[in-house]
């Protein structure tokens, strides 16, 4: 497993990486009954607060959704937005499950891109042929899927060889990753909302990797946008 360093904390962005964007805000969206559910300490409730509520001004997009876009770009050594990425031309077939935040937007420029999402199309079985896709992204969904391990074994089914899968999750990061079995409903998205899809499956912490691996992918990286907010997982077929 390899850690490769990002860019500098939103507050000393010059420049949104997604739109090029020069304006920055941030809002607390985390509510009492979630800090509650996952036992949250004050540094890790400014720091998840600050993953999903730091914003560029200009195209919306969160910090998360930031560094998943900075992350593609690396991978495929892209210099530029990744709003000039999608409007590039590259060849790439690209599957996002479940959008992206704001990223969607963009990524639908790509000629190769395709969206597919909750309940038509299950991650843990999704009807699309093996080996179709070059990449594979998702963004704050896998804790929502009962079986983790399952839903990255089928994005790596789809990938072609060589291919890769690019996503976040919420990483507590002085933590383990503990299942939700057994433990009182949370819900992710708004307070008070209570939605099916939104139910959380897993809490994930700093062994988040080993499920990727256990899926049987042959590498795992982790990108960091900006410890311990924004960090992205990178996974090789």
């Amino acid at each position: 497993m390899n850690v490769m360093w990002g860019n500098e904390p939103v507050d000393r962005l010059q420049r949104c990486p997604v739109c090029d964007g020069t304006t920055f805000a941030n809002s607390d969206v985390l509510w009492p009954e979630l800090i509650s559910a996952w036992q949250l300490s004050p540094p890790e409730i400014d720091y998840i607060n600050r993953q999903q509520g730091a914003c560029c001004g200009r195209c919306g997009n969160n910090l998360r959704a930031m560094g998943l876009a900075a992350a593609i770009m690396g991978e495929l050594a892209f210099k530029g937005t990744f709003s000039d990425f999608c409007a590039s031309g590259l060849a790439l077939s690209l599957l996002e499950i479940n959008p992206a935040a704001n990223l969607t937007g963009f990524l639908r420029s790509l000629s190769g891109h395709r969206l597919v999402e909750y309940p038509d199309f299950d991650m843990q079985d999704l009807a699309i042929p093996s080996g179709s896709y070059d990449l594979v992204i998702h963004s704050d969904t896998l804790e929502h899927v009962s079986k983790p391990v399952r839903g990255l074994a089928e994005c790596r089914r789809v990938l072609k060889s060589g291919g890769k899968c690019i996503f976040t999750v919420p990483i507590i990061v002085e933590r383990m990753t503990r299942s939700r079995t057994g433990l009182a409903p949370s819900y992710h998205g708004q307070s008070g909302v209570l939605a099916n899809d939104q139910i959380v499956c897993t809490e994930f912490g700093a062994d988040a990797w080993q499920a990727v691996l256990k899926a049987g992918f042959r590498s795992c990286d982790i990108f960091s946008f900006e410890y311990p907010a924004a960090l992205v997982l990178i996974a090789r077929k």
